[in-house]
């Protein structure tokens, strides 16, 4: 019998997640399907009965449901629970735990592309559940500063600490600024005109990372690019993130060789899409 995963989100048309799936099903050797499972609001509560009724081993969760989807699990890990975010939920034996794999895709994507956070000054666009995830890989790995900017300051009830938000207007007055991470859906597919900030705005930062990956370079990287800085998008977070969520489903441990094979597989194939 052949295993079935999915995602789960509210609008998924531009997810790549069935084909970065496929590839890694392909190399670790399962037999397995993954399906879009685009869900509204007021049927999430449902929600993780129905895929327990039908059979479904393990989803992922995307925009807007990384934080809400908890209230509804049996159980959460600790690392999902420190983060206050869950985006990958394990169904075993009729129990539906969730697990934050966005953290550790984070990491992997700044080990990738060389990007040292120890000691440096961080801004992060978006308070959402990626934010969380990205904001506590920060702090364990010894970020100096972080600055959030956001269009609601009510958003610090969302975290389990003291951070600093400011408004996009006050972001042009931030003058010392190492990378900045864009953990909002602006910019996204099939709106690729539209950028979060402006290019004067991003002239203080040295990287400019875009979680988005659809499209692959969004108008803020190519700002970015006009401005001769590094910019990395989401793609490899994506699927490191993904083999991550495979090793919680399959009970098995993928090699950063074949973690790195699967993403130059995603890279060539979508680059056609």
């Amino acid at each position: 019998m052949e295993k079935l995963y999915g995602l789960l989100g509210e609008k998924l048309t531009h997810s790549y997640s069935p084909i970065i799936h496929n590839i890694i099903f392909k190399n670790i050797d399962t037999k397995a399907h993954y399906h879009l499972f685009e869900i509204e609001g007021n049927n999430l509560k449902n929600v993780m009965e129905s895929l327990k009724t039908l059979s479904i081993q393990g989803v992922n969760v995307t925009i807007p449901y990384k934080i809400e989807i908890m209230k509804y699990l049996d159980g959460v890990a600790s690392e999902a629970e420190k983060i206050g975010a869950v985006n990958t939920i394990c169904i075993n034996d009729n129990k539906a735990v969730g697990y934050n794999t966005d953290y550790y895709g984070f990491g992997m994507m700044l080990n990738k592309f060389h990007i040292s956070v120890k000691d440096r000054q961080a801004i992060i666009l978006g308070t959402g559940g990626a934010a969380k995830a990205v904001f506590h890989y920060l702090v364990d790995k010894g970020i100096k500063e972080i600055t959030f900017v956001s269009r609601d300051n009510n958003k610090k009830n969302n975290f389990s600490k003291d951070i600093n938000i400011i408004s996009y207007e006050q972001l042009k007055g931030i003058k010392n600024n190492n990378i900045l991470i864009n953990c909002t859906p602006v910019g996204m597919s099939p709106k690729v005109n539209e950028s979060p900030i402006s290019k004067n705005d991003m002239t203080n930062s040295e990287t400019i990372i875009d979680l988005i990956y659809n499209p692959k370079e969004t108008l803020l990287l190519r700002q970015a690019k006009e401005l001769k800085l590094q910019g990395v998008n989401g793609l490899h977070m994506l699927v490191a993130q993904a083999v991550k969520a495979e090793e919680l489903w399959n009970d098995i441990i993928v090699s950063s060789d074949v973690i790195d094979n699967i993403y130059n597989e995603v890279n060539t194939y979508t680059q056609y899409l």
